[in-house]
């Protein structure tokens, strides 16, 4: 009798998983109706399956020579037969991913996402000299791992679907506003998917910048190594830098320290390195320093930022740093000289002339610098914009608004913080990814920032 009742069991609980696949497909076909199509085939797809632009396709669903599923779409009446999108089965979310294009890598629905994103900021702005588009994504924190919970190989695939945005012709400026990478991998890794998230990101349409992040010397994984450096000195600087400031239209005092700005008009944009860390070894070759742990300026980047400032009659000033100096109650956000860089902007909004004087921080760090603001004429810094912190936030001290934007990278709900929990971010979904465009509106004194995936819609500054 036994027997019988465990047999009954067992069939029972076969009923059960097969209702429970039954039901995946299902409810994976809320994702989009091709979900279905897993048998071997081909199959004729049009708008009522949610294809690219409506359009008519074939659906050929095949098997590879590892026996993983994969489906691709080839245009109905294609003289090519090689397919246009392709996607493949993926167990751990038991769906099908999103369709990618095998030309320029990218997601068709994050398109069409973004195609409803541009149309949205059409509706609020309006496009002249003194009125600017700037594209900004921050934080993508790319890993060589296969994730789809976390930090992962998807930075790069979100680089390339925000350039989206510059190839329909919707921005002026584009700004990465750093950590490129988790800095977790090997040195000789990491270093190799700096030079592709530059590749990717450079640009010769518009103007770009590439903005330095505590996490892109590479100083988590040499955090579990004792120390020793994974990168050569300025490996970052050596990759990233040399061919940003070989733009036309870009100015700098010089290429060291991460400092230049662009002019729009009135408007000027001034790029700056919040993790302008010295790289100094002991005797043991082991890191002084660990530049994740360590956000600060020091006083040669602080020097060129004084000769810009003192040449900015007539300009509205956008400073862009990967870490806000201070924090909503003017504490020191930087570990070294973030408070001692706010009174200088300060400074210079109210035409003074100083010095800067720094206390109790290491012979490193040591500020002694003059500055002459007094004959600069209608110039005024009126923004910080800043990543880093994995939310959004604003603040405005002095005068001064001080905005942050989420991170591009994909965070699981358990490593969430309590802004990206609320969004329950998950690949291949509208939150999987974030990025921006501000528009910057000089004669309508207004800063207006939008945002696409795990971000706000709009934020509305006065100027």
């Amino acid at each position: 009798m036994n027997m019988f009742r465990n047999i009954s069991k067992a069939l029972e609980n076969i009923v059960k998983k097969n209702r429970a696949e039954e039901n995946n497909i299902t409810n994976n076909s809320i994702f989009d109706v091709m979900q279905h199509y897993t048998q071997v085939g081909e199959y004729s797809v049009g708008a009522p399956e949610g294809t690219p632009g409506d359009k008519d396709f074939d659906l050929i669903v095949y098997k590879n020579d590892n026996g993983i599923l994969y489906q691709a779409l080839r245009p109905k009446k294609a003289e090519n037969l090689a397919p246009l999108f392709v996607r493949k089965f993926e167990p751990r979310l038991n769906r099908f991913r999103a369709f990618q294009n095998k030309k320029n890598g990218r997601r068709f629905i994050v398109e069409e996402h973004l195609d409803e994103f541009i149309n949205y900021v059409k509706n609020y702005t309006r496009t002249n000299t003194n009125s600017i588009n700037i594209g900004i994504i921050t934080d993508t924190h790319q890993k060589d791992v296969d994730s789809l919970t976390s930090y992962g190989r998807l930075g790069l695939l979100h680089l390339k679907e925000f350039n989206y945005l510059e190839e329909r012709g919707f921005l002026k400026l584009k700004v990465h506003l750093g950590d490129w990478i988790d800095g977790s991998d090997p040195g000789l890794v990491d270093e190799q998917e700096l030079i592709n998230l530059r590749n990717c990101f450079s640009s010769k349409r518009i103007d770009y910048a590439l903005i330095k992040g505590n996490h892109d010397e590479n100083d988590k994984f040499d955090a579990l190594h004792e120390m020793l450096p994974s990168f050569p000195e300025r490996e970052f600087e050596d990759i990233m830098w040399t061919n940003m400031y070989r733009q036309h239209n870009i100015h700098y005092i010089s290429r060291q320290h991460g400092v230049a700005y662009f002019d729009y008009g009135d408007l000027r944009i001034i790029m700056i390195n919040t993790s302008d860390v010295p790289y100094i070894l002991d005797s043991n070759g082991k890191k002084k320093y660990n530049t994740q742990h360590t956000l600060a300026i020091r006083e040669d980047q602080v020097q060129e930022i004084i000769e810009i400032l003192e040449k900015s009659v007539n300009k509205q000033i956008i400073f862009m740093g990967h870490a806000v100096p201070i924090d909503r109650k003017g504490m020191n956000s930087l570990k070294y000289n973030g408070r001692s860089l706010h009174e200088l902007m300060v400074a210079f909004n109210q035409r003074e002339k100083g010095y800067l004087n720094s206390h109790d921080v290491p012979l490193e760090y040591t500020l002694t610098n003059k500055f002459d603001f007094s004959n600069v004429v209608k110039g005024k810094i009126i923004a910080y914009f800043a990543g880093h912190a994995h939310a959004e936030d604003q603040y405005r001290i002095n005068s001064i608004q001080y905005i942050t934007f989420n991170c591009s990278a994909l965070v699981s709900l358990s490593d969430s913080n309590k802004y990206n929990q609320r969004y329950n971010r998950q690949v291949d979904q509208r939150t999987e990814y974030a990025g921006y465009v501000v528009n910057v509106d000089l004669d309508k004194k207004l800063l207006q920032v939008f945002g696409y995936g795990a971000a706000s819609k709009r934020r509305v500054y006065r100027i």
